[in-house]
Formats: structure tokens, sequence, C-alpha cells
């Protein structure tokens, strides 16, 4: 995950109590959650959790039922034109004229905003300078991506909602991507990122939100995620003969269990255990092959929280 830290405090996006129905079934059961100016926010969702909603919401595309929304000071529910001139839009899926180069793209969507950056240097900034004459359809889908975002950027948004962003993208393409959103970041703008990818959430975002059905099932950084839910470090190594698993766990104080040759414990104290395993090692001389600490993931945590979604689904019916 991110390890910058935000400096400003200052909230462009507020939400309170946010609650959006469907005729007579609830959606959004009240919500709240706030972003600071110049950091990335990871929205993540379940199936069905109402994610969707909520961004079309922030982006005025949709009204809500009660509670309060702000994005930067301004209702979205009645939002003008120049509050539009400041947001940035990146859609899941966007289909741009393939006829059109690079350029002429930029260019044509640069009119519609009173405060465009300047088109060379929007497409500077993703990456795309050299590409900058060739027509779209010629683009890869690295490529098409990143022009996407150029279009949301050439406004000179100060919030930038980023839907997905590298969904379909091959390894490399998407570790540029996440580079590149991260020049954005640093460069002071607010980003609201909505992913399916738990690791690019973890390495991108600055703070989480993670919504189940309807409410905000947690929110914090990946760290604070992981200890609210009290995962634990996994400790494993191989086997040796004549091991005795009792022996291990009084020198560690800790459950310890050996599975198919390989030793297993849990801790949430890391460098304590650690330093205990290596001094018991040390005195038997037992050499500890395939040592490994795995601390669990944000996949571990969206897990947990889409299998308790699950069962509350068995408990209480279709």
């Amino acid at each position: 995950m991110s390890t910058s830290n935000v400096k400003v405090v200052d909230r462009v996006v507020s939400v309170e109590d946010l609650r959006k129905s469907y005729g007579d079934r609830e959606r959004l059961h009240g919500i709240s959650f706030e972003v600071r100016a110049g950091e990335i926010l990871g929205f993540l969702g379940t199936n069905g959790a109402g994610k969707t909603t909520t961004i079309e919401i922030l982006e005025g595309y949709r009204p809500y039922n009660s509670g309060s929304v702000s994005v930067l000071g301004v209702d979205p529910a009645h939002a003008t034109r120049a509050w539009r001139n400041r947001i940035g839009l990146v859609l899941q899926e966007c289909e741009l004229d393939p006829v059109y180069t690079v350029a002429e793209t930029v260019t044509i969507f640069s009119r519609y905003f009173k405060r465009a950056t300047d088109v060379a240097a929007t497409i500077e900034a993703v990456g795309l300078s050299s590409k900058a004459n060739d027509r779209v359809g010629q683009l890869s889908g690295g490529q098409k991506r990143r022009l996407d975002v150029a279009v949301g950027l050439v406004g000179d948004p100060e919030i930038l909602f980023l839907d997905e962003p590298t969904t379909g993208l091959d390894p490399i393409a998407r570790r540029e991507m996440w580079t590149m959103i991260e020049g954005l970041r640093d460069a002071g703008k607010t980003i609201f990122l909505t992913t399916h990818y738990m690791d690019e959430a973890e390495h991108l975002a600055d703070r989480i939100i993670i919504l189940r059905d309807g409410e905000i099932a947690a929110q914090g950084t990946a760290e604070e995620l992981s200890a609210t839910l009290g995962h634990q470090t996994a400790v494993t190594f191989d086997a040796v003969a004549d091991l005795d698993p009792e022996d291990l766990r009084i020198a560690l104080d800790r459950h310890v269990t050996v599975r198919d040759g390989v030793v297993h414990f849990e801790t949430s104290d890391v460098q304590r255990d650690l330093e205990a395993l290596l001094g018991w090692a040390r005195e038997r001389h037992v050499t500890l092959g395939n040592l490994q600490a795995v601390q669990p993931s944000l996949d571990d945590v969206f897990v947990q929280l889409a299998g308790e979604s699950v069962r509350d689904a068995r408990e209480v019916g279709p």
C-alpha cells in the first residue's frame, strides 16, 4: 500500500448517512465517509454492494433519498456546469472514436472545459507523447486506457474518479498504470479509485473503504483493516527429522502445527517470535529451510467480509 503522507486534510468529498432506495428496496443503508484532498481513496465492494450507486451519486448522475453529499463543497444532485468543470471521470468502459489521433481526441475533449490544460502536456503526463499522432484504433489496450485518463485530466480536475482503470490490462500495462496514478497523486490530484484487484488497492490507496450489502463493512489503511479483523502473520518452515512440536511451542509460547512436512504458527508480534524461533534453532543446530513470514493481505480481509456477506444472505434467504 502507498505510504505517502496526506498533508492536506480538507475534505473533498463528505458523505453523511446516505440512503438510496429503488422502489421499496433500500440499496444504501445510511453510509458515511469522506475523501481528503491529495489522497487516493480505494472504494471496494462485493457484487451488488451498492458501489456503482454510490459513485453515480457522487458524480451527479443519480439522485438519492436522504442524507447529505458534498463533492468540492457542492451537492452533486444540484450540480452546475461550473462544478462539472472541476471533476474528471474515467469510466470503466470508454469508446473513443478510433479514427481520430491521440492529439485530436484530447483536443476535442479539452474544448468542453473552461480551464483546460495544455493538450501536449496532458498527453505527456499519461505517457503517450510518442503516440500523439497515432490513431486511437492503432493503440494497444494499455495505451487506450492511458488515453481515457488523459481525457479525464484535460479539464484539470480537482478530483478524478477512476473506475476500474486497469481491467483487462496485462501485468506490465497494469504496473505502468499504477506508476501513472501515483504520479497524479504526487502532483496533488485527489483520486477516487474503484477496483476489483486487491493488490491494486493495497499498492495505491492511502485509505480503503469496503462496501458490503449497502453498508460500510470496514475502512482504514490496509494494515488497519487487517489488524481490526484479527489477522495474524503466518510463519512456516520445513520440518526437520525428530522435530518436537511441544518443545517449539514452549519456546515460542504459540500453538504450533506440523502438517505435510511443514511447521506452521501464527503471530501478532513477528519480530519477537522470529527472534525466539531463530534462538531455538541455534540452540538445537536446526536449519530452518524455506522459512517464510507471510503477512495478511487485503485479499484476506476482502474474502472474510465477502464470506460474511454470503453467510448473511443464506441466513435471511433469497
